[in-house]
């Protein structure tokens, strides 16, 4: 940095705006625990309020790592500290996909945020010299390409992290190359832009409120406090059910959320909303819940299953059109 940039080797700000952003990342993973344990109503992450919000905190994570590697490298590449840093983060998420495949086999996170953090970092150092406006028009480009791109060759599960199968993956965190590369590539270009009005050179000079300090703290060790967030969010909740344990759900919503589960491996939230609502109805109005729930049915019901399945299968596609295989984009 130059001029009053110097007395300061980080910006309040932008470290300010990675704590807020973690913060709202507990808010979305204590939500997620909630659920998990049983204390909040199955399926209620699913719930576009609650992808949204994950959606954007991701966003913002991705926007900051971009605004982050263009004031880092914008007078050429620190290999070093780059090394250093790209080090810690490939091994972060390597523990992340080796933790999860242990706990969560089902859903476990192959390609998570810290995976695209880390390949964007190397991808984006391409883009530092290029004029703002060139890369905010290829941020559009990978921003729309899951759109009209797609194709079975990257079905494959060693492609599955370029984010361009026909059929999205099953993670608990999945964040491939397309489209959220384009966050990464909108910070860079957003930061070039602000450099050149001397933003960055006001901001320099500027502390910010007492208030900020926890916050600040958390951004500037934003890797460390992404780790131990969900572990120690986890631990509280055990710890707190044992001394006061979630409510048995009833069986037909224990029905409803496996149901939702095994759905969502290949559809949209909407689609397996009104999916599951209608074998559940079918099944009860049938008096053939108690068999399909035993796991005990006889030949007639699993016949009749199928039948179920086949026309609630139709009725879901046309109440939630679009949200078929192909599902939604991965957070």
């Amino acid at each position: 940095m130059q001029g009053s940039a110097k007395l300061k080797s980080r910006l309040e700000a932008i470290d300010l705006g990675r704590g807020v952003a973690l913060a709202a990342m507990a808010v979305y993973h204590f939500a997620w625990d909630l659920e998990f344990f049983g204390y909040a109503a199955p399926g209620m992450i699913a719930q576009t309020g609650w992808k949204l919000f994950a959606r954007s905190i991701a966003t913002s994570f991705l926007f900051l790592v971009g605004v982050s590697l263009w004031l880092a490298h914008r007078h050429g590449l620190r290999l070093k500290p780059f090394v250093r840093r790209l080090a810690m983060v490939i091994a972060a998420a390597a523990a992340i996909s080796l933790v999860t495949w242990i706990v969560l086999p089902g859903g476990f996170i192959f390609f998570g945020i810290l995976h695209q953090i880390a390949l964007a970092s190397v991808l984006g150092l391409l883009f530092l010299r290029l004029p703002a406006l060139l890369t905010l028009a290829v941020a559009a480009l990978v921003v729309a390409m899951p759109h009209f791109a797609r194709h079975e060759f990257f079905n494959h599960p060693a492609l599955w992290w370029v984010g361009l199968s026909t059929v999205n993956p099953h993670s608990n965190d999945y964040v491939p190359l397309f489209p959220w590369f384009a966050a990464v590539l909108a910070g860079i270009g957003a930061a070039s832009m602000a450099d050149a009005a001397g933003l960055f050179s006001r901001m320099a000079g500027h502390s910010l409120a007492a208030w900020t300090r926890p916050f600040q703290f958390a951004g500037r060790h934003s890797l460390a406090v992404y780790l131990l967030h969900q572990p120690l969010l986890i631990a509280g909740l055990w710890l707190f059910s044992q001394a006061s344990p979630a409510a048995e759900l009833p069986r037909e919503a224990q029905f409803t959320r496996a149901c939702a589960a095994q759905c969502q491996e290949t559809h949209g939230a909407g689609f397996c909303n009104h999916y599951c609502a209608c074998v559940l109805e079918e099944l009860a109005a049938e008096g053939r819940f108690d068999e399909i729930y035993a796991g005990t049915p006889g030949l007639e019901t699993s016949l009749r299953l199928q039948e179920i399945v086949s026309a609630c299968t139709f009725e879901a596609e046309l109440a939630a059109p679009g949200e078929g295989q192909a599902g939604e984009d991965g957070e």
